[in-house]
């Protein structure tokens, strides 16, 4: 990547931190999803923990979770338990009561909002409530003005790849840009994340690559 544009990511990032303090949330900044890898591991802990995590092609692009396993830490595996009814209950169960839950953002604002749109609302869910600990990691790519353009970003730039991805016959799977549609929509829960009303609980790994849509 271009120096520069790395520089630019830094500094940005740098005043994303300062916000997201004032939202009794913690930041942190990586160059890469390696250096990104090592402070999920770092922020997990060494003592065994159970660790959820939701659907995010950052936290797949990582290859964080086969290192989880090795780390010796119980990691819930939702793809496995997803297969059954009673299987995604045992699943809930677990990932509501996970001392760490990995995800990513849709979108975050220069002023340390954390924007996310969801079908069912279990990835939401857990950001909410539940998990001990919560690591957001995003790519600087995920990074926009306000709520109003974190919103846009997701309809129109991070569901439409999403719902190709996921097979899904939503007009955006089709067109590319949001139809505003209502029937099997992958955009039927909107959470904007203003602050942490436990202190410290949700932590956010800004890293200076594109990751994820």
């Amino acid at each position: 990547m271009n120096p520069h544009k790395k520089t630019f990511y830094r500094n940005q990032a740098a005043k994303i931190i300062d916000k997201l303090k004032l939202r009794s949330m913690e930041g942190f900044y990586c160059d890469n999803i390696e250096e990104a890898k090592a402070k999920i591991l770092e922020l997990i802990g060494t003592s065994p923990k159970t660790v959820g995590y939701g659907g995010s092609m950052t936290i797949d692009e990582s290859l964080v979770k086969a290192e989880i396993v090795a780390k010796g830490h119980n990691l819930i595996n939702r793809e496995e338990l997803g297969k059954t009814p009673a299987g995604i209950e045992e699943c809930n169960a677990k990932m509501i009561n996970a001392d760490t839950f990995l995800m990513s953002t849709n979108a975050i604002t220069l002023d340390g909002e954390l924007i996310n749109i969801d079908k069912r609302g279990n990835r939401i869910c857990y950001l909410i409530y539940g998990p001990k600990q919560v690591i957001i990691v995003a790519g600087m790519n995920k990074v926009v003005s306000s709520v109003e353009d974190g919103i846009k970003r997701v309809r129109n730039f991070a569901t439409p790849p999403n719902a190709v991805r996921l097979n899904m016959n939503t007009p955006c799977s089709k067109t590319g840009r949001c139809a505003d549609c209502v029937n099997d929509s992958l955009c039927a829960q909107v959470l904007v994340t203003r602050t942490s009303c436990v202190p410290s609980r949700i932590k956010v790994i800004l890293v200076g690559e594109e990751l994820g849509y």
